[in-house]
């Protein structure tokens, strides 16, 4: 059985996490969001092929990274990489307050079923008033970068969509940022 070109030439996402705020020089940021509710600060950073999102409560900082290249990441304040393959989710407490839920989806679809959901994407993120990012690249045409974000007294949610035409991927990952009630 061969495998499809598509598969062995694939970018491969990583989501890295962090106990640290990182510096905005490690990424070509194109657009941010920046949200301050119930104490909480929260800022997304979109960058055409990756997103940061940094929480902040109560001196707890959590940043969530996803990128291409996660080799070119700092070493301060790093927690965990996990690769974006297949379906994963992973839950991580930070400090007595703070609790990380992701939850992340890869699919490799061919040309016609891409060109599909990438249309349907971009309208619900025109829908949804969400941050978007598009961008062509020679071997890639159509690419895009959907971040739509929620915020709750309690919570904050994150629901993230990187498209990437050369190799058909559809990445989804969802991001709960969780304030835990004293004991």
């Amino acid at each position: 059985m061969q495998i499809p070109e598509k598969i062995v030439d694939q970018q491969i996402y990583s989501m890295a996490l962090f106990r640290s705020a990182l510096h905005p020089e490690f990424f070509p940021v194109e657009d941010r969001i920046e949200v301050q509710h119930n104490g909480y600060d929260f800022e997304a950073w979109l960058y055409k092929g990756g997103h940061v999102l940094r929480f902040e409560y109560e001196g707890t900082c959590v940043t969530e990274v996803v990128t291409p290249d996660p080799d070119t990441l700092p070493e301060r304040g790093h927690v965990t990489t996990m690769a974006c393959a297949g379906e994963r989710d992973h839950e991580q407490d930070f400090g007595d307050r703070v609790t990380l839920i992701t939850s992340m989806q890869i699919e490799f679809l061919p040309d016609h079923l891409f060109g599909d959901s990438f249309n349907e994407l971009i309208d619900f993120g025109k829908e949804a008033n969400a941050h978007m990012l598009e961008w062509q690249e020679e071997d890639s045409p159509r690419n895009a970068l959907i971040i739509d974000v929620q915020r709750y007294n309690n919570q904050l949610h994150s629901q993230s969509y990187h498209l990437q035409s050369k190799h058909g991927i559809v990445l989804r990952t969802q991001s709960i940022f969780e304030i835990k009630e004293l004991k």
